[in-house]
């Protein structure tokens, strides 16, 4: 880093403090930044840094305040999880098998929201997810909204920060991105060669709103905490979900999935953006006092299925995706398929064990190359431990930034990684559902091509030196 020895001791642990609480959501990729770009990127996380801390606290009181002692009491449980010598259960354990109407109705008792009709549709890869947002662009004749975790300064970011700049001359257009996600992923540039003389905006928020009619939020980082959603509206009719970010990691160098949703459920998904936006503008937790908009909600299709809406949101106390996912996990009874780039939660570890000791199949895929070195390291020790247990792991052979998982007929997919920060901390948002033919269009265009194509770890390639260090660093990660 050009003039390391001037940054001050505050900037750097400012920096160190991002980029540790962004490694397991935001790609540190093999091309660093030029020297020239150094300054330009440490002084937007310095931004970054004061808008985290007093801009929050000022908009923000309740949500900081909440923020940082759940954050407090969530990262002590974790660290007594991870060194307590047996499995500790905090939640009632379901007898029901994943997938039936009994199952459902002990999630309804957990109080996790309840279900709403909708369909979805598998949106594989940088192709899949892309056609489809740019059909969906052009195809909106009433509103766009775009809620991603980054919203990156390489070519593709800037692609589509031009079509939706002309987009929003016929129709009101809004873009919240995470501002520590966003400006922590200036940092590197993608693997693949930007266009000859690309020249990267410094600033992507401006960017956007530059001779644009584009609205632009972003959403702050109380306590390092994010919001790691990835929610697109198109018309308040048809909503987009996933892991994926705009940027080129995601258009076309990994693999990773998007869900289409459509059918009633829209309308709570649209309501849910709807208070992100005015959390994140000038009024903060004081919108509250602010009138709603009126949200038109979608009608019923007659393919439409039930479907769960699951968050994570440490400022609302909600960990409606762990609570889930363990009591799916504790009562599968045949399969249960994950795959996930960042797997270092010990209560989900330990789940996975247990049912693969009662002979449950459990087979997990991991990336082969993880775009983070340390989650990496500690997701070989996660496999050494799950593999001592009987769990069938794989390497899938690039990066998979996928985070989806089927306990017998019950399946979730979504934002949330297998770890501290989305079960607990940052905000996240997955989709629930018990639909057979809903869970086999999953299985069909996800889990059995990718087992196919992904290569099956013996206990001896899971031993690396430090492991267990990282895995320990990583559970607070």
């Amino acid at each position: 880093m050009k003039n390391e020895s001037a940054t001050s001791p505050t900037t750097l642990v400012l920096l160190g403090l991002l980029g540790m609480a962004a490694c397991s959501c935001t790609s540190m990729r093999s091309q660093r930044l030029q020297a020239s770009e150094t300054g330009t990127a440490t002084a937007m996380l310095g931004q970054t840094a004061f808008r985290a801390t007093a801009v929050a606290t000022v908009r923000q009181p309740v949500s900081s305040t909440a923020t940082a002692f759940s954050s407090f009491w969530h990262r002590t449980r974790g660290l007594v999880e991870g060194s307590a010598p047996v499995a500790m259960t905090w939640n009632a354990i379901p007898t029901a098998r994943p997938g039936s109407e009994a199952f459902e109705h002990f999630l309804d008792q957990q109080g996790l929201p309840a279900r709403e009709l909708g369909s979805i549709k598998c949106l594989v890869d940088g192709p899949g997810f892309f056609d489809e947002l740019d059909r969906q662009l052009a195809g909106a004749r009433e509103s766009v909204d775009v809620q991603v975790y980054i919203f990156d300064n390489d070519d593709i970011g800037v692609k589509y920060a031009r079509k939706l700049a002309d987009k929003a001359e016929s129709v009101p257009v809004r873009v919240m991105f995470d501002d520590m996600g966003t400006n922590t992923a200036m940092m590197s540039a993608p693997r693949t060669p930007a266009p000859d003389r690309f020249s990267p905006p410094a600033d992507m928020g401006s960017f956007l709103k530059r001779g644009t009619e584009i609205e632009v939020r972003r959403t702050l980082n109380p306590w390092l905490a994010a919001d790691h959603t990835k929610l697109l509206l198109f018309d308040n009719r048809t909503a987009i979900i996933g892991g994926m970010n705009i940027g080129r990691e995601y258009f076309s160098e990994w693999h990773d999935l998007m869900i289409r949703v459509e059918g009633p459920i829209v309308g709570s998904l649209a309501r849910d953006f709807q208070s992100s936006w005015r959390k994140a503008g000038p009024w903060g937790d004081f919108a509250v006092f602010k009138p709603r908009q009126e949200i038109r909600w979608p009608v019923a299709g007659k393919n439409d299925v039930p479907l769960r809406i699951l968050r994570t949101d440490v400022a609302a106390g909600r960990s409606e995706v762990l609570k889930a996912s363990i009591a799916a996990m504790h009562a599968s009874r045949d399969r249960i398929w994950i795959e996930n780039p960042y797997f270092s939660s010990d209560r989900l570890v330990r789940a996975a064990q247990d049912a693969a000791r009662r002979g449950v199949d459990v087979r997990v895929i991991f990336p082969a190359e993880n775009d983070s070195q340390l989650m990496e390291v500690s997701n070989l020790a996660t496999a050494r431990d799950l593999i001592a247990a009987g769990v069938k792991v794989y390497h899938y052979p690039r990066m998979t930034h996928l985070k989806a998982m089927i306990c017998d007929d019950w399946a979730t997919v979504g934002s949330a990684n297998l770890d501290i920060l989305s079960m607990r901390l940052n905000r996240e948002l997955n989709l629930a559902f018990s639909d057979r033919r809903s869970v086999d269009h999953l299985a069909d265009s996800i889990f059995l091509p990718d087992f196919k194509r992904s290569k099956r770890i013996r206990l001896k390639d899971a031993e690396r030196p430090m492991s267990d260090l990282a895995e320990m660093i990583a559970d607070q990660l």
